[in-house]
């Protein structure tokens, strides 16, 4: 699964990275994300890239309520189109969502220890996601999301059995494009990334507690972290 990550790139790096024209918003350093708060998304309408936010939990348009967004904040790869939450969303509601980096818990012999998994250049990358928006009696819209999972690589297999899928650069063009609909090409996009391009590190136990968004979530520790 993907549970937390984190983006603390500068917003040029960002336009330049992902091809935007501005941000519409504030968008400070991000240490620790955590479901249930509002993240950076990208879409792409008539060719053009846009960056919004969404909440964390995908609450889908025919929801009857949104309390279910908590349970959805991944989505598997490998049953997109068939499950009703995410078949129709997979054909024209995709979206990126930028990261450097995200944090798994790996099980030790004397417990969990959270560990940050990013790329070894420390570039940013994106997830793949699916994106809805959901009404509530009174008329307000709910813009919510979720992030693809899929099987480990082996840099996330001695962590955890999931990972979140990151897509090639090349490749999120095609992911954008809502005019065009190949499931098969689609699915093949949802794939464990390079591993040879990754590494990973352990963290403070300070990153299992979402109030804990500071610099010190993302700083690599040597002697054995404190369990979460």
């Amino acid at each position: 699964m993907c549970g937390r990550f984190t983006f603390v790139v500068s917003p040029d790096e960002i336009m330049e990275r992902f091809e935007l024209d501005s941000i519409p918003f504030d968008l400070p350093p991000r240490y620790n994300i955590a479901p249930g708060q509002n993240i950076p998304a990208i879409i792409e309408d008539k060719g053009q890239r846009r960056i919004g936010q969404l909440r964390w939990g995908l609450v889908p348009s025919w929801a009857s309520d949104a309390k279910g967004g908590y349970k959805m904040i991944n989505a598997r790869a490998e049953t997109l189109t068939e499950k009703p939450a995410f078949r129709r969303l997979f054909e024209r509601k995709r979206c990126l969502i930028p990261a450097d980096g995200f944090y798994e818990w790996q099980q030790g012999p004397k417990g969990k220890r959270p560990m940050r998994i990013m790329m070894r250049s420390g570039e940013p990358f994106a997830f793949a996601g699916l994106y809805d928006t959901w009404t509530c009696a009174d008329g307000q819209k709910l813009h919510t999301c979720t992030i693809i999972t899929t099987r480990p690589n082996s840099v996330v297999a001695d962590i955890h059995d999931r990972m979140p899928v990151i897509l090639k650069q090349e490749d999120e063009s095609f992911w954008l494009d809502r005019e065009r609909y190949d499931a098969a090409l689609l699915q093949s996009l949802l794939v464990p990334y390079d591993p040879v391009q990754m590494r990973a590190y352990p963290v403070s136990a300070m990153v299992g507690s979402p109030k804990n968004d500071v610099p010190e979530c993302i700083q690599e520790i040597t002697a054995p972290p404190l369990l979460f």
